[in-house]
C-alpha cells in the first residue's frame, strides 16, 4: 500500500471519529481562548482529552516509547487540518496549550529517558497540566536575571522565590521552573530547571486580577520547596541551554498536536471587522465611510501577511531549514499586530466600542481586545527582545552591549543595591 493511500485512509477514519465525538467549533471563538475556567470544567476537559488520546489523535509524532503514536509529520498535519473546525478539548485553556506546545517538546528535547517515559504519557492523557514558572517581579524581560534560588541540601534541593505571570497555573499540576543554583557565576550560567509540584503545601498559587477582569495569570510563592534530583530538567547549572529551546518552542519553533493553531483561512481573515462595520452601520459622511473601508482592507492585508509569515516560518522551523531564532519573527509579528488591530476595531466601532448594553454578552469584546492586546507585545519576551534576537541570531549583527554578562550574578545584585543606596 502506498504512503498516500495510507494517509488518505488515516484522514477518512479521522473524519469519522471527529464527527462522532467532538462538537463543531463556532467560527467566532478561536481555539484556546478560554479564560477563568471553573475547576469542574477543567476536570471534565481532562476526561475529554483522555478520550482524544486513547483514540490515537494526541502525541501523533511523539515516539511510541513515550506514549505517543510514532507517526509522521504528514499525519500530524492531517490532524491539524481536519480538527480545525471542531472543539478540541483544552482542559485548562491557555495552560493546556502551554503544556502541549511548550513544556512537552521541551521535555522531549531535554529530559532524561526516565523523565520522558514517566512524564510524557501523563501529559498526553490530560492527567498532568503544566505551567511555566519563568518571570519574576524583579527580573522584568531579562529572564537571565531571575533570583529564585535552589540550594543544595544533602540529596535534595530547597527552592525559594516568587514567580509571576504564569498562565493558568491555578489549574496546573506542575510548573517547569527556572531557578538560580550558582550565584557565583555570570547570570546566563548557574541556572537550572526543575519540575515543581504546584499542589505542594509549600507552594502558594494566587490569581492576578487584570484590568479586563480576567484572572488568567497567576503568581507563585515558593517557600522552601523540597525537590529531588529526579526533578532536574537538563544539566545542573546549564539551564540557559534549556531556556533557549523552551523559548523557541514558545515562539513557534515547534508544537505538539493538542489542537489546531489559531491560523485563520482567507475567508475568516478580518471577517470580524467586516461584521463590526455592518453592525455599527456605515456613517453618512463619505469620508468616514471611505476611512472604514480603507481600514478593513488594510487590516485584511496585514492579517494575510501575518498568517503567511506564520505558516512559512513554522514550516521551515519544523524542517530545520532556518535557525530556531527565526521563531522570533512570528512572535514579533504577533506582538505588533495585536495592538494595531485592536485600535482599528475601536475606530470602526466608534461609540459602540466604549459603551454597550450589558444584555449583550459579547458586546464588550472589542474593549477587552484593546486592553488585552498589549499582552503579546510583552509576554514571552517583549517586542524589543525579539528584535534583538532577530538582529543578533538571524541577521548576524553585533551583540547589544551589556555591562553584566561576564560579571558574577551575586556581584550584579551587590552593585545594584549600592547604586540604589547611593
Amino acid at each position: 500500500m502506498s504512503e498516500q493511500i495510507q494517509l488518505d485512509e488515516y484522514r477518512s477514519e479521522m473524519r469519522k471519529w471527529l464527527a462522532a465525538h467532538l462538537p463543531r467549533r463556532s467560527a467566532d471563538v478561536p481555539p484556546g481562548e478560554q479564560h477563568d475556567l471553573e475547576a469542574e470544567a477543567v476536570a471534565e476537559g481532562r476526561l475529554h482529552q483522555r478520550e482524544v488520546y486513547e483514540a490515537g489523535y494526541l502525541g501523533i509524532t511523539v515516539p511510541t516509547e513515550y506514549g505517543g503514536q510514532g507517526l509522521s509529520g504528514a499525519h500530524e498535519r492531517i490532524w491539524l487540518a481536519e480538527s480545525s473546525g471542531y472543539e478540541v478539548p483544552l482542559p485548562a485553556g491557555v495552560a493546556s496549550i502551554v503544556t502541549m506546545r511548550v513544556v512537552l517538546p521541551t521535555i522531549l528535547h531535554n529530559g532524561t529517558e526516565q523523565q520522558k517515559r514517566e512524564w510524557v504519557p501523563l501529559i498526553l492523557s490530560g492527567e498532568n497540566i503544566w505551567a511555566q514558572l519563568l518571570s519574576e517581579p524583579d527580573a522584568g524581560s531579562d529572564l537571565a536575571g531571575i533570583r529564585t534560588q535552589a540550594r543544595r541540601d544533602g540529596d535534595t534541593w530547597i527552592l525559594k522565590g516568587t514567580k509571576l505571570w504564569s498562565s493558568g497555573a491555578v489549574h496546573a499540576d506542575y510548573g517547569i521552573c527556572l531557578a538560580r543554583t550558582d550565584p557565583g557565576v555570570p547570570k546566563h550560567r548557574g541556572l537550572t530547571w526543575f519540575r515543581v509540584p504546584l499542589k505542594d503545601d509549600r507552594v502558594t498559587v494566587r490569581p492576578v486580577r487584570q484590568l479586563n477582569g480576567s484572572e488568567e495569570f497567576c503568581e507563585e510563592f515558593l517557600d522552601d520547596v523540597v525537590l529531588g534530583d529526579d526533578t532536574v530538567i537538563g544539566a545542573v547549572n546549564d539551564g540557559w541551554k534549556v531556556a533557549n529551546s523552551l523559548l523557541m518552542f514558545e515562539r513557534g519553533a515547534g508544537h505538539v498536536d493538542l489542537a489546531p493553531s489559531t491560523v485563520q483561512s482567507r475567508d475568516e481573515q478580518s471577517a470580524d471587522l467586516v461584521a463590526l462595520a455592518g453592525a455599527a452601520g456605515m456613517p453618512d459622511r463619505d469620508n468616514r465611510r471611505r476611512a472604514n473601508m480603507t481600514s478593513i482592507v488594510e487590516q485584511r492585508t496585514k492579517d494575510w501577511v501575518h498568517e503567511t509569515l506564520n505558516r512559512r516560518i513554522t514550516a521551515k522551523l519544523m524542517r530545520g531549514a532556518v535557525h530556531p531564532a527565526a521563531a522570533s519573527l512570528v512572535k514579533l509579528s504577533i506582538g505588533t499586530r495585536g495592538p494595531e488591530r485592536a485600535i482599528a476595531g475601536l475606530e470602526i466601532a466608534g461609540r459602540g466600542a466604549i459603551a454597550w448594553p450589558t444584555s449583550e454578552p459579547s458586546s464588550g469584546d472589542l474593549a477587552d481586545q484593546y486592553f488585552y492586546g498589549r499582552q503579546y507585545a510583552i509576554a514571552g519576551g517583549s517586542n524589543e527582545i525579539q528584535r534583538n534576537i532577530i538582529s543578533e541570531r538571524v541577521l548576524g549583527l553585533p551583540r547589544e552591549p551589556s555591562y553584566d554578562n561576564d560579571k558574577p550574578f551575586k556581584d550584579v545584585i551587590r552593585d545594584a543595591r549600592k547604586w540604589i543606596s547611593d
